[in-house]
């Protein structure tokens, strides 16, 4: 899936804008243009797989910027990987028929374990399953409704369901650019064989070399960059 460490700019969209949340809580957000503009900026400066994240599907339900997604996925020549509102492995698959390379999957995961299996039979290693944890739980529903579930037990499950990767967000410093936490992420990477995607709270490049020494295969970006705390090219570089 990552074959080398990467770094992945966030395309977060709410209301067909890019925005980024403080701590996933809605009405924080930092509005910052067009999504398509911002997808194609990134892969200019050298992204080789986007994040994009529909957020009125994370809180809604339904996937309410397909539009912007279908643009992104045909304007550029890079893995897009995609989460928010995706509820069924009927939408996911429909999805990677699309064009998508792959799916995260959160609350659906949390719901159903064995639609992970069952997307992963048809399309093997595209499903990313997202473990948000806020408060050492698990969330879902876009970061409002705890689960009582530990992410590195979460984590080996998913593993077993035939997940092709875990995405872990630490909720709890997402977009306050205060700096990453060492330990969440390495008992994620501890508890699995398959790749780890870490994501919140990165600030600085010494923030992405940690998240790499860790043993995660990826970090996603998003303040960070579009604050300009440092360029996308100086953290591909580190």
């Amino acid at each position: 899936m990552f074959p080398s460490f990467e770094v992945i700019p966030a395309v977060d969209m709410q209301d067909g804008q890019v925005v980024q949340l403080v701590g996933g809580e809605r009405g924080t957000e930092k509005t910052y243009g067009d999504p398509i503009e911002a997808a194609e900026r990134w892969v200019e400066a050298g992204a080789r797989t986007l994040h994009l994240v529909d957020l009125d599907g994370a809180f809604g339900g339904e996937r309410a910027n397909a539009a912007a997604v279908e643009a992104i996925v045909e304007a550029v020549d890079v893995d897009v990987q995609l989460g928010g509102g995706i509820r069924t492995a009927d939408d996911a698959i429909e999805l990677l028929d699309a064009g998508v390379d792959r799916v995260i999957l959160g609350t659906a995961a949390v719901e159903t374990p064995e639609i992970v299996g069952e997307i992963s039979a048809v399309y093997h290693e595209s499903v990313l399953v997202s473990l948000d944890a806020k408060g050492g739980e698990v969330v879902v529903s876009g970061w409002t409704e705890g689960t009582g579930l530990d992410p590195a037990e979460a984590a080996a499950r998913y593993e077993a369901e035939g997940a092709g990767g875990i995405l872990f967000t630490d909720v709890d410093v997402e977009g306050q650019l205060d700096g990453v936490r060492s330990d969440p992420v390495e008992r994620i990477v501890d508890a699995v064989d398959i790749p780890v995607v870490a994501s919140g709270g990165v600030s600085t490049l010494e923030d992405v070399r940690t998240l790499r020494a860790l043993g995660a295969s990826a970090v996603v970006v998003g303040t960070a960059l579009y604050e300009g705390r440092f360029s996308l090219d100086a953290a591909i570089d580190v």
